[in-house]
């Protein structure tokens, strides 16, 4: 019997933090192409232009999510906006995902010791207390 992978990732609009939860975690950042800048940038030339390149950069910026989870069994979205809920329904769609357990929750803005406590606590404890 193989052991099933599991991963968690806090995520806002701009950055995801990728954590595989095994002995000893690691982050791995992925960041929004869509910056402040890019959006001042942007708002410059016009509103339209810009809300299309948001939308293509946030689009990316999902995918580049959903590849790195490819594989995983389990996954866990958690952070402080939509962005764990937008992703969780693009994954949804997606069916290479649908034999993967996925859950969402809520959490404030964390540092990175506190993001791998919680992935820790909530694989654990099979995701029923945090």
């Amino acid at each position: 019997m193989t052991k099933d992978r599991k991963i968690g990732i806090w995520m806002d609009h701009a950055n995801a933090h990728v954590m595989e939860y095994k002995d000893v975690i690691a982050t791995k950042v992925i960041r929004s192409q869509f910056t402040h800048e890019e959006k001042e940038k942007s708002q410059q030339k016009s509103e339209n232009m810009m809300h299309n390149k948001e939308q293509h950069q946030e689009a990316d910026y999902y995918k580049t999510i959903s590849e790195s989870l490819k594989g995983f069994d389990e996954v866990l979205l958690f952070g402080p906006t939509n962005a764990k809920l937008e992703l969780l329904n693009i994954l949804e769609a997606d069916q290479s995902f649908s034999k993967v357990k996925l859950d969402t929750r809520t959490t404030d803005k964390m540092s990175e010791n506190q993001e791998h406590a919680y992935v820790r606590a909530y694989f654990a404890d099979g995701g029923l207390t945090v």
